[in-house]
């Protein structure tokens, strides 16, 4: 067994202020959309500001498989794809991500073929890629899945056409847009996400001689090309982790301060702190945080970008608990997405669950106990309250965590959490 495939657990010692300064790193819902995106490069791309998480270890050894050629230099990746060959990518890979699927949409216009498992990653009840098969056989694709949940995808060519997404998904625009990078004559994307990470994804491939439009708004324009050279790119600043620890400073914070943060990323966040009575100071790219008092209750509902973001749905509810009176949450975007409230009440949380609405009734106080990560920002939302408890806090499947938030025990160590992470015997 490898190392990083031992099962570990995070043991907090809570009630403790945090002072000083949190760094945010590239994000992980941008990086791991742009290594595949890389693969559609017949020369060398570097991309910079790599977040250090186990999702961009997998892709790196998708990319290994597919004949890549990968240097990593701290934060920054230098991938030749010059040499690429097509492989099937099995199972044992593919079920380690969500992000596993954007080999399709890259492979589709690199080699019009490919064969690759349903993807794994947290698990929110039925996450199906519908919107990105339909999408891809607009452009002439044909789909063939298999009893064992193989995926073979074929197109004797690949041609423009007008995609109309039933739903805002992010996979899907990002899926079809890697796809019709390459494809014959104009593709257009309506109802296209507008998260700040397609944008990024869309200016990596105009660097490489991409024609794009319109990423970041309802319809993307999509001119195919032959040739895609070299291209750099940042990886832009994570919203989700910004996001984790401000709510960590609205909890416990003694002028914390966190930097490299995009707020315009994060301005539905600001306006329910705001009308929560959290103060906060923003200077440039930076927040400075104290432990809030008297908060007052609050109605959030989930949407897609710029409304209030689902991955903070959860870690949010922590700050809620804490409250002074009612809140509610409504989950709009996953079903199932509530694998953190019957932790959260074991820990002393009041909430109700009903029709993907959660009512949380405050002020609480979090008490320490064993509990588990069900998916990534459940292990997040269970960090958060541990933070708070006068108590000691054992999260197993801590492996969901560190998918996410890196260097998460270096950096909240350094602003004076008592945390670390052990293997479990």
């Amino acid at each position: 067994m490898k190392e990083s495939d031992k099962l570990k657990k995070m043991i907090i010692e809570g009630n403790m202020k945090l002072s000083g300064t949190i760094p945010i790193n590239g994000a992980k819902n941008s990086a791991v959309a742009l290594l595949p995106a890389a693969i559609l490069s017949d020369e060398k791309t570097v991309i910079k500001n790599i977040p250090n998480i186990t999702d961009i270890d997998v892709l790196e050894e998708i990319i290994n498989l597919l004949n890549g050629k990968i240097i990593r230099t701290n934060d920054k990746l230098e991938i030749d794809s010059s040499k690429l060959k097509n492989a099937v990518i099995p199972e044992n890979l593919s079920k380690k991500l969500r992000a596993s699927y954007y080999f399709m949409g890259a492979l589709l216009a690199k080699f019009k073929h490919v064969e690759i498992f349903f993807p794994g990653g947290c698990n929110f009840g039925a996450r199906q890629i519908d919107y990105h098969l339909k999408g891809f056989e607009k452009l002439g694709v044909k789909i063939i899945t298999t009893k064992d949940e193989k995926i073979i995808m074929d197109a004797e060519k690949l041609h423009g056409s007008e995609i109309d997404l039933p739903f805002a998904s992010v996979g899907a625009t990002i899926n079809i847009m890697l796809a019709a990078t390459k494809a014959n004559g104009k593709t257009i994307i309506n109802n296209a996400a507008k998260e700040p990470e397609i944008v990024n994804v869309a200016d990596f491939l105009n660097k490489m001689g991409a024609k794009i439009k319109g990423a970041g708004s309802e319809c993307i324009e999509i001119i195919g090309v032959k040739k895609l050279g070299s291209s750099k790119i940042d990886v832009i600043p994570d919203r989700i982790e910004a996001g984790t620890y401000i709510i960590a400073g609205a909890l416990m914070g003694d002028n914390l301060k966190i930097t490299n943060v995009n707020m315009q990323y994060l301005d539905s966040l600001l306006k329910i702190l705001k009308e929560m009575q959290v103060d906060y100071k923003i200077t440039e790219n930076e927040i400075l945080l104290n432990q809030a008092k008297k908060m007052k209750p609050v109605k959030i509902k989930t949407a897609v970008y710029p409304g209030f973001p689902t991955d903070l749905a959860q870690p949010i509810s922590v700050l809620l608990s804490k409250a002074n009176g009612v809140s509610y949450i409504e989950e709009t975007i996953y079903h199932h997405r509530m694998g953190h409230v019957e932790y959260l009440k074991k820990m002393g949380a009041n909430i109700e669950i009903k029709n993907n609405i959660e009512k949380i009734t405050g002020p609480i106080e979090f008490k320490g106990t064993e509990v588990e990560a069900s998916d990534l920002r459940a292990g997040a939302t269970l960090f958060l309250a541990a933070l708070t408890s006068k108590e000691e806090t054992t999260i197993t499947n801590v492996e969901y965590i560190l998918r996410g938030y890196e260097k998460i025990v270096k950096k909240l160590s350094s602003v004076g959490a008592n945390i670390r992470i052990e293997e479990i015997k």
